[in-house]
């Protein structure tokens, strides 16, 4: 335990203190808009390949075995997810630019997100519909998939995605405890989730209503130009003071030993991050396979259109609460708002199944989205109040980046895998393409596994002592 604290301290003495340029300032709209810019741009990315794109292109590439095909891509892409924020966050905190600690790999990570989306859309235009796997097992239909060498060549294009777009999120997970002062991080993490919703609203409607047609093509560009354009706002729009002298080299074995932060030495922040892991392990089970709930449960043979138009009123409610979530937390307490939140969240979840038309998922939607607004605009603030150092807020946020990034890895198999078991039944596609039906059972189990974990991600909240 005292090796863990002496790594710890170690690690976070190497790293010079420096003071914000923010400090005794009180930040206006639109320098929270500066700080949060970036956050609208990686989540209409998000949004736009999650909901709509990726769905869309894996229905034409493996239109026989599209569940399992989500299930990997979500699984192998969140590994990546999961190491570079761990690598990332330690050196921005050490990188001595006099252009700051985060901006220099934001812009890194940013560039190479654009690389590796041109890479899919490349990959996807020159793809051919691959034939049924004849397996309904999810491990053998994925045995099957990685003999694909179109679905190979667009997988580690979504990898070269992934590893851009954590190179730049992990360095910016730095920048509010860098910069906000602590009085007002909770409404800078209400604008943070604001943005993050309306990115993944614009994302959504944009792919799915707007440029619902058109080649897709056209979709990456406005996906590619939207990340670039929003990114340079937080980029050029906040300041940073550099460190006055470059730190000594990373001791890796110290380094990574200083990794594991201890709960019994901080026993909030693994509260916290067992907290997120839950909710985010709920939330991924869910979100790859929205498309397909309105092919196999609701009956929509062109599911884009009403996907965003559920995922858009889930967005806009969740905007609402969002926002004033942040605020309020600062006032009765970040808890308070998680408890009520996550409840709320568990009983819409179990009504997704006994949802039959497009009204009474819409109106399910809308609600989900302010429990789960309410949530986000909370969940930055509570990491960044339990970090164990906050000199080291890189490293420690990207640990504590992984609550979101490890439940990816478990969710979209293990939820492809739970909608596989309950059976498929193949028929043909308007297009002419053959293709299969899940049952409803398979995902009632989905939604029944999401409720179970959003609250016990409130339960388990009540063992966090230093937060009200």
């Amino acid at each position: 335990m005292s090796a863990h604290k002496d790594a710890v301290a170690e690690i976070a003495n190497q790293v010079p203190a420096v003071v914000s340029p923010y400090e005794g300032v009180t930040l206006r709209i639109p320098d929270h808009i500066k700080f949060s810019a970036y956050w609208f741009a990686t989540n209409f990315l998000w949004g736009a390949l999650l909901v709509i794109m990726l769905p869309g292109e894996m229905r034409h590439m493996v239109p026989n075995d599209r569940v399992a095909a989500i299930g990997l891509l979500g699984g192998l892409s969140a590994l990546v997810a999961l190491v570079v924020p761990l690598l990332i966050g330690e050196l921005s905190d050490r990188c001595a630019s006099k252009f700051g600690r985060r901006r220099p790999f934001m812009i890194l990570g940013v560039g190479i997100n654009v690389v590796g989306l041109a890479l899919m859309c490349l990959a996807y235009m020159t793809s051919t519909p691959l034939g049924p796997s004849g397996t309904s097992g999810f491990w053998p239909t994925i045995a099957f998939l990685m003999r694909s060498p179109s679905f190979l060549w667009f997988l580690a294009a979504y990898m070269i995605v992934q590893l851009g777009n954590n190179i730049s999120s992990a360095s910016y997970s730095g920048v509010i405890p860098d910069l906000v002062p602590q009085d007002q991080r909770g409404v800078a993490s209400g604008y943070m989730a604001l943005m993050s919703q309306l990115g993944t609203l614009f994302g959504v409607l944009g792919c799915g209503k707007l440029l619902s047609g058109q080649p897709e093509v056209i979709k990456y560009i406005a996906v590619g130009s939207a990340l670039v354009g929003l990114a340079l706002i937080t980029i050029l729009g906040i300041k940073e003071t550099p460190l006055p002298q470059k730190p000594p080299k990373i001791d890796w074995k110290l380094y990574f030993q200083s990794l594991w932060i201890d709960p019994k030495l901080y026993p909030d922040f693994a509260w916290v991050w067992i907290t997120r892991a839950l909710v985010m392990l709920g939330f991924y089970s869910v979100l790859p396979f929205v498309n397909y709930y309105f092919v196999d449960v609701i009956g929509i043979e062109n599911p884009d259109g009403p996907a965003a138009m559920m995922t858009g009123l889930l967005l806009i409610s969740s905007c609402l609460s969002g926002i004033y979530g942040g605020i309020l937390s600062d006032r009765i307490g970040r808890k308070r708002v998680v408890y009520i939140a996550n409840v709320l969240i568990a009983i819409v979840a179990l009504s997704f199944i006994f949802c039959r038309t497009i009204p009474q998922v819409l109106i399910a939607g809308s609600i989900f989205g302010l429990g789960y607004g309410a949530y986000i605009s909370v969940d930055w603030a509570l990491g960044t109040d339990v970090l164990p150092n906050k000199k080291s807020a890189g490293k420690e946020m990207g640990v504590w980046h992984i609550a979101m990034t490890l439940p990816q890895t478990i969710a979209a198999p293990f939820a492809g895998d739970l909608i596989l078991r309950f059976g498929k039944t193949p028929y043909i596609a308007p297009d002419g393409i053959p293709s299969v039906h899940y049952t409803i059972n398979g995902y009632a189990a989905v939604f029944g596994l999401c409720a179970i974990c959003f609250a016990l991600g409130a339960f388990f909240l009540k063992n966090v002592r230093s937060v009200r």
